[in-house]
């Protein structure tokens, strides 16, 4: 019976993530079940290719200030509302992202119910962002390997940089 659902699992996470890169099959199988796929989803190096995108962190305040992407604009979680992508164009490629993708997954919803055509997730988040060697910024533009990592649970998905907490 656990082989037949651990079968199943692989096979779902498999199913789910196809496409995506995450370098680490563990963190995969994991977002597999974690993610809902209700909003497209771009991997590390699709969001390298349109540098064109609007970058939104759906992290908390305290996560963004630590590091983050950059030229990602911080519109937080609990505390996002319309009004902190009034200016974004609603036809503009957007891509959400958070530690690793399932709080970016339900603000990407949100924004599609504003009316936004062009919402995606970043598929493992900051997290396999820096995990695949990209880097992140302080709040004052400095590169940093630091990364809060939300909690020691979701920490050990963070491979790569120095883990905050």
């Amino acid at each position: 019976m656990k082989s037949t659902i651990l079968t199943m699992l692989m096979v779902f996470a498999s199913l789910s993530c196809f496409g995506q890169e995450v370098q680490n099959s563990s963190f995969k199988l994991m977002l597999g079940g974690l993610l809902s796929d209700t909003v497209p989803q771009m991997d590390v190096e699709d969001v390298k290719e349109h540098s064109d995108a609007v970058l939104l962190d759906a992290r908390a305040l305290e996560e963004y200030q630590i590091s983050h992407i950059e030229g990602a604009k911080w519109v937080g979680y609990e505390e996002f509302d319309a009004e902190s992508v009034a200016e974004v164009n609603r036809d503009q490629t957007v891509v959400v992202y958070c530690s690793v993708g399932y709080r970016s997954e339900r603000i990407g919803e949100k924004l599609e119910d504003l009316g936004f055509n062009n919402v995606y997730n970043l598929y493992g988040g900051i997290f396999e962002w820096v995990n695949q060697g990209q880097e992140v910024q302080t709040e004052t533009g400095e590169n940093t390997d630091q990364v809060h990592c939300y909690s020691k649970l979701w920490g050990v998905w963070l491979e790569k940089g120095t883990k905050v907490y």
